[in-house]
């Protein structure tokens, strides 16, 4: 007998955190994107930045002390939560870690953002990405071996969206923004991801038009938000500055059990939208 449908009001909405890493190119500002495998059961084919779900294991308690200028009480204040909000920041560090290669973390006895730039520690921190993504090697324990304190008062929250209803998976992801450490490369894993480039913002955006880029709403709304900043700084600068956002939640317009396209928040008749009761 085929499957019963699900109800959308059942799918959980997960925690998750994707980060937008930025440098100052020979053209000017760029942001690193990579593409979602074509066998994804999410996103599949996607251009995107990296991120995933805050784990249960982020929200651990010896997250705290290896954490360089926030504590929980400040992440949770910064996310507009009453507590858990360090989570948030562990989660995209390690992502971005996992999916990229680029530890966002210093030396406790150094200032400046570990250099991996050397062939034997590439090679190793290589390792220790692959592993800890697999779950081989736990995050937390890794960084306390390596000495290591996580940079996350270095990432800026700038946007937080949340999956329409009628998905069969849906996500309250925050965005946040920060610098791409110079002695470090990214590069995709070649498992979730199969590409990637660093790109202009204005640059993505005409490639999205021209459908030769897909990607979410979400994504091109990010992208939006860095077009007018001219270099690194001035956008991290911006970012710093913002407050905390509101959550944006689109509205899946339905006929027929089919998609036919999406409201936002402000959009006329977004009120109106009639949310899918069973997962599409």
């Amino acid at each position: 007998m085929p499957d019963s449908p699900q109800r959308a009001a059942d799918v959980p909405i997960r925690p998750a955190a994707t980060v937008m890493l930025v440098r100052d190119g020979d053209v000017g500002m760029e942001v690193f994107v990579m593409q979602r495998t074509l066998s994804a059961a999410f996103a599949r084919g996607q251009y995107v930045f990296p991120g995933g779900k805050v784990d249960d294991a982020d929200h651990a308690d010896h997250f705290e002390p290896i954490c360089d200028g926030l504590d929980d009480d400040t992440a949770s204040a910064r996310l507009g939560l009453e507590s858990g909000g360090l989570a948030w920041y562990v989660a995209a560090v390690r992502e971005v870690f996992e999916e990229a290669g680029v530890l966002l973390a210093r030396r406790a006895d150094e200032r400046d953002v570990v250099d991996l730039d050397g062939p034997d520690i590439a090679a190793r921190y290589n390792d220790a990405r692959h592993a800890v993504h697999e779950g081989r090697l736990d995050f937390a324990q890794f960084c306390s071996d390596e000495g290591l304190l996580l940079l996350v008062d270095a990432l800026h929250l700038v946007d937080h969206w949340i999956t329409p209803q009628g998905e069969r998976r849906r996500f309250d992801t925050r965005f946040f923004l920060g610098a791409a450490p110079p002695a470090q490369h990214p590069l995709h894993d070649d498992k979730e991801t199969i590409a990637s480039r660093w790109v202009r913002p204005a640059d993505a955006l005409d490639l999205w038009r021209a459908g030769e880029l897909q990607m979410f709403p979400p994504t091109v709304a990010a992208l939006e938000f860095l077009v007018p900043h001219t270099n690194a700084g001035a956008v991290v600068a911006a970012a710093k500055a913002m407050g905390i956002p509101e959550p944006v939640l689109p509205k899946l317009m339905v006929v027929d059990g089919k998609v036919t396209g999406i409201k936002l928040p402000g959009d006329p008749a977004y009120d109106d939208v009639v949310e899918p009761e069973f997962c599409l």
